[in-house]
């Protein structure tokens, strides 16, 4: 997978209330993803765009599209992704 591949899985973050605690307390960030994207590809898309490593991503239909939360291994790598891409 390529870069280019990897933004068309991940559309944007998916930011409210509830995500922000994800955040802190159980090192999860979640986003909006492309509908037909499995989880193995969401995971890959992740450690291509941010150097990440993803221990666990879990799917979600919504009405603003399929949505991914993705576990991380510690909560200050979370931390510093969501500041990253501009969630905190």
């Amino acid at each position: 997978m390529n870069v280019d591949q990897a933004n068309r899985i991940i559309v944007k973050p998916y930011i409210t209330e509830k995500t922000f605690a994800m955040v802190e307390n159980e090192s999860k960030v979640c986003f909006i993803v492309e509908r037909s994207a499995s989880k193995p590809q969401i995971a890959e898309a992740v450690k291509i765009l941010y150097n990440q490593n993803v221990i666990k991503v879990n799917t979600a239909r919504t009405i603003y599209g399929k949505k991914a939360i993705v576990q991380f291994d510690t909560t200050a790598k979370a931390r510093d992704l969501a500041t990253k891409i501009g969630m905190l």
